[in-house]
C-alpha cells in the first residue's frame, strides 16, 4: 500500500477542517463566555442588590444582578406587555416607570404579570403603590433586536406595547432612563400580580458538546482523507 497525494482532495480537507475547527472553538468560547457570567450571576448575588440611584449604570455589568431602587411611581406613564402568559393563561407585564429619587433619573419597573380575562377590547386595571416606595429585583437588560419573521403591529392601544423599547419610553419620558429594567422580586410587594422570573439558562454544557461535535467532524474528515488516499500496490 502506498499514500498518493493529489492537491484537490488535500485543499478540500484542509478547508473543511479550518471550518470545523473554527466553529468549534467559536462554540468552546460561547461555553466559557457563559460559564464566567454564571460565575458573575452566583458573585453577584453574594454581595447583596445594587442600589441605582442618580447615576446611569453599566447595562452589561449589571445584568441579571440583584438591585434596588428607591423613588416615587409614576402610573400615568405606566404600559402593558402583550401576549405574556403563565400557567399557559393569556395576560400581560405591567411595566411602570419610578423616578429615582432624589434625580430626574427613571428605572422601568417590571412589577408582575396579570391576566387578561376581559379580553383585546378592555385592559386590566392595576393598582400603583402612592407615595415612596423601595423596590427589589432583578436587572434585566431587554432586547433590540427586532425578529424578521414577527413584524411590528399596529397596537390596539397606546398602553399595550408588543415589546419593550428602553429608547421608545425614554422619549415618552421625557428624561433620562436607567438602561435596565427592574423585575420586581414576588415578595416584594402586596398585590395579586404573578411574579416569576426564569434564572439565567445553563447552556455551558450544551455549547462544549457542539464543539466537541465540530473537533470530531474535523478529525473524522482527517481520518477519511487518509484511508481514501492509500492505494494498494500493483499486483504482479
Amino acid at each position: 500500500m502506498r499514500f498518493e497525494f493529489r492537491w484537490l482532495p488535500a485543499t478540500a480537507t484542509l478547508l473543511g477542517m479550518v471550518l470545523f475547527v473554527y466553529l468549534g472553538l467559536w462554540q468552546s468560547g460561547k461555553g466559557d463566555k457563559l460559564e464566567a457570567e454564571l460565575a458573575q450571576h452566583a458573585a453577584r448575588h453574594q454581595l447583596g442588590a445594587v442600589t441605582v440611584g442618580a447615576s446611569l449604570v453599566d447595562a452589561s455589568q449589571l445584568r441579571d444582578a440583584p438591585i434596588t431602587a428607591t423613588g416615587y411611581y409614576e402610573p400615568q406613564y405606566q404600559i402593558f406587555l402583550d401576549n405574556r402568559q403563565d400557567n399557559g393563561q393569556p395576560g400581560v407585564h405591567v411595566i411602570t416607570p419610578l423616578k429615582i429619587e432624589g434625580t430626574q433619573n427613571r428605572i422601568l419597573v417590571n412589577r408582575g404579570w396579570v391576566g387578561w380575562p376581559q379580553g383585546r377590547s378592555v385592559l386590566p386595571t392595576v393598582a400603583t403603590p402612592a407615595g415612596r416606595v423601595q423596590v427589589t429585583g432583578l436587572a434585566f437588560v431587554p432586547s433590540t433586536k427586532k425578529f424578521f419573521l414577527m413584524p411590528d403591529h399596529p397596537e390596539v392601544s397606546p398602553q399595550l406595547w408588543s415589546r419593550l423599547d428602553l429608547a421608545r419610553f425614554s422619549a415618552l419620558l421625557g428624561h433620562p432612563l436607567q438602561p435596565v429594567v427592574l423585575l420586581q422580586n414576588s415578595g416584594d410587594a402586596n398585590d395579586t400580580l404573578v411574579r416569576r422570573w426564569d434564572p439565567p439558562e445553563n447552556r455551558v454544557g450544551m455549547h462544549r458538546g457542539y464543539a466537541f461535535q465540530w473537533f470530531g467532524m474535523a478529525l473524522a474528515l482527517l481520518i477519511f482523507y487518509l484511508l481514501a488516499s492509500i492505494r494498494k500496490g500493483d499486483r504482479t
